[in-house]
Formats: C-alpha cells, structure tokens, sequence
C-alpha cells in the first residue's frame, strides 16, 4: 500500500465497545485518529456466572455497532474490521452475537484467541514507542473478562499469555460491598495472583525493561496519579505512574464508596462499579514483577486493528487469514 488509507476498527470487549476510524500510512509509520470513540455497554453482563450473553446486553452492545457503522458509511472508511474477546470467547450463545453483528454491519466479528489479542494490542501500544522508552516491552491490557501479557520489542512478539482476570470478573467474584471488606479485597488478590503465577510461567517478565498498561482501568488510574481536573487522553497517553502511586490509587478507590468513585471528575460513569478491581489488578501486576513505574498508553488494540488492515494492504476482514 503506497501513501494513508482510512481504516475502521471496532473492539467488543467485556465491558465497553469502541471504534477507531484513521488514517494509516504503514510507510511512513504514522496513524492519525478522524474518530475515536468508546460506550460502556457491558455485554460481558454475567457471563462469568451463567455462561451466557444476556439478552439486554446483546440489545445495547447491537445498537451500538449500529451507531458505529453509520459513522463509519459517514467517514468514507475503506476496509473494516471487527473483533470480539473475553466475554464472546466465554459465552455459549456467542452466535447470537456474531448473527447480529453481521445483520446490522455487513461483516462477521471475528472471536479472538486470547493469543490474537495480545499480540495486536502489543502492536497498537508499541509502533509508538521507539526511542520513547527502553524494549523489551511488556504490554498488560486489563480488560473487563481478561488480561493479557505480551513481551516482545520492536514489534516483534517473544512470548504471550491471557488469562482470565479482568475488571468487571473480579467485581461480580468477589468486590460486592460498599466498599468492599478487606475478606473481600484480600480473595480477588488471590485471583489475581494465581493468574500473576500462570503469567510467570509462560512469560519471563524479568527480561522487560517497559512495563506499558492498557485500557481504561489503566488510563483512569494514570488520570487520578496526575489529579487531572477532567479526563483528558494527550496529558494521560505516554504518561508514567510510578509503583507507589499505582499502590494509593488501588487502595483509595477500594476504599471508596460507589458514590465518592462516581464523583471523581475523570470518572466514566460505565468504569465506577468496576474500577477497583481494574487498580487492584494493575497493582498487582506492578509489585509481582517488580516495576518501578507503569507506562499508560491510550493507544492499544483498536490501534493494532487499524495497522493489520493498513499493513494487509486494506483487505477486508478474513481476507487471507
């Protein structure tokens, strides 16, 4: 592909559903954003629990890809591709929600391996990063089912694990009161740290010199560490949060009411049931690998999306795959 092509990536994730409509030019090695958006739509509503989507969830999650689509018709995007993780890969009736998309957007969801996603959130966070901070880079994407570790540099994955500890999980397991009681905190840091030992046993973390974390647990946490006065992407992207302060924002949102959360001022309104455990695990992570600070990027596996259609010249999705 010679010179930018408009791109459409959509990620379904467990708790959110976002779109990313940009300009890519892989020869010149930039991505320019025309659209960004996220909603929280919570299809992973239960899954944990019944081991199927519920059917209001699929309603929201629906209605937003059909929002979706018409802003993409409306942008001009050239080639789409979607893709759906944790709580799709979980759920029994993930049919019913690959048929709805394909109703409404024209494409079929493509259901990820826990191994895909990593390794296109690792592109979408690293193609970025030369000469900005120190490879190798470990990239751990905190989503609402899962998470995901990816260790490579240069773009170039050595090794890769998803494992199922995610934000919206851990509440519906264990973060039931108001707050939740340390019996509470103390049994989803047990989940946590089960996962971290499977993590250690399939990824040598030790070797990265970057620890970069993704998505909205992450980029909230960086928010509070630097006590913005409103959310804002450019001041969080690329910003650096060091152990100790990853270590008081777990504590003080555990700590908090749901009432004191929702009235935090970068607070999404989707993220305030949820965003303990997103911390808890974040400081996890930092302390089992020993990390002096975190690297927060905004940019992750809707960014990954976009490249890999760039970069296969604009196919459409499953072409040649």
């Amino acid at each position: 592909m010679t010179g930018a092509a408009r791109v459409a990536a959509i990620d379904c994730g467990t708790n959110s559903i976002r779109l990313l409509v940009a300009d890519v030019d892989p020869a010149a090695g930039t991505l320019t954003d025309t659209d960004r958006r996220m909603e929280i739509v919570r299809l992973g509503q239960g899954v944990d629990a019944t081991g199927r989507l519920a059917p209001d969830a699929l309603a929201r999650t629906l209605a937003m890809v059909r929002s979706y689509g018409e802003a993409i018709a409306a942008a001009g995007a050239g080639a789409v591709r979607m893709v759906a993780t944790s709580a799709t890969r979980d759920a029994a009736n993930a049919a019913e929600f690959v048929t709805g998309v394909r109703d409404v957007l024209g494409i079929e969801p493509e259901v990820l391996t826990g191994d895909e996603e990593a390794r296109l959130s690792f592109t979408g966070a690293t193609a970025e990063l030369a000469g900005q901070a120190d490879a190798p880079y470990l990239v751990a994407d905190i989503g609402g089912g899962s998470t995901e570790f990816v260790l490579g540099e240069r773009q170039e994955v050595t090794a890769a694990i998803s494992v199922d500890i995610g934000c919206v999980r851990l509440t519906e397991r264990h973060l039931h009161g108001d707050p939740p009681d340390p019996r509470q905190i103390a049994a989803a840091a047990a989940d946590i740290d089960a996962a971290l030992d499977l993590v250690a046993g399939k990824v040598p973390a030790a070797t990265a010199r970057t620890l970069v974390g993704l998505a909205g647990s992450v980029t909230t946490v960086a928010a509070l560490a630097l006590s913005l006065d409103s959310y804002d992407p450019e001041r969080i992207h690329h910003s650096r949060i060091s152990s100790g302060e990853v270590h008081r924002q777990s504590v003080r949102l555990l700590g908090q009411t749901r009432q004191s959360r929702a009235a935090l001022p970068v607070m999404h309104p989707g993220r305030v049931d949820v965003i303990g455990a997103g911390a808890l695990i974040l400081d996890r992570i930092v302390q089992r690998f020993s990390f002096a600070e975190v690297l927060a990027s905004e940019h992750d596996i809707l960014d990954g999306i976009a490249w890999s259609l760039a970069r296969s010249g604009g196919a459409p999705p499953g072409a040649g795959r």
